[in-house]
């Protein structure tokens, strides 16, 4: 991993049927992977609502795993620190360089 690590990660994937036969994320069989070093940050971004005429503050979450990870879009992402769960909604592919850099991860925040 090129960025510098903030945190630790497990990575969530899958799906349960619940009671009411809808399906739902399966946060509690085994993870993909723990322990993985990843670079969570939260960015605050200025949105203007034309419907509001008004200006909004927006919280995005923006992350980095090294190339060799298995993490696809929407998998979950575990932070090991703060047990918060993230969403991962798009990801860069780090093939498509020569040189391999780290996935980018677009992250939105489930609990």
């Amino acid at each position: 991993m090129r960025a510098v690590a903030t945190t630790t990660i497990s990575i969530l994937r899958g799906t349960v049927t619940n009671g009411y036969g809808d399906t739902v994320d399966d946060n509690t069989s085994q993870p993909v992977a723990t322990g993985v070093p990843a670079s969570i940050l939260e960015q605050n971004r200025r949105v203007f609502l034309p419907a509001e005429q008004a200006f909004r503050i927006v919280r995005t979450y923006a992350g980095r795993v090294g190339p060799e990870i298995d993490i696809r879009k929407d998998d979950r992402v575990k932070d090991e620190q703060t047990s918060i769960v993230y969403l991962v909604t798009d990801l860069s592919d780090p093939h498509a360089s020569p040189l391999h850099p780290d996935y980018q991860l677009q992250l939105s925040r489930t609990t």
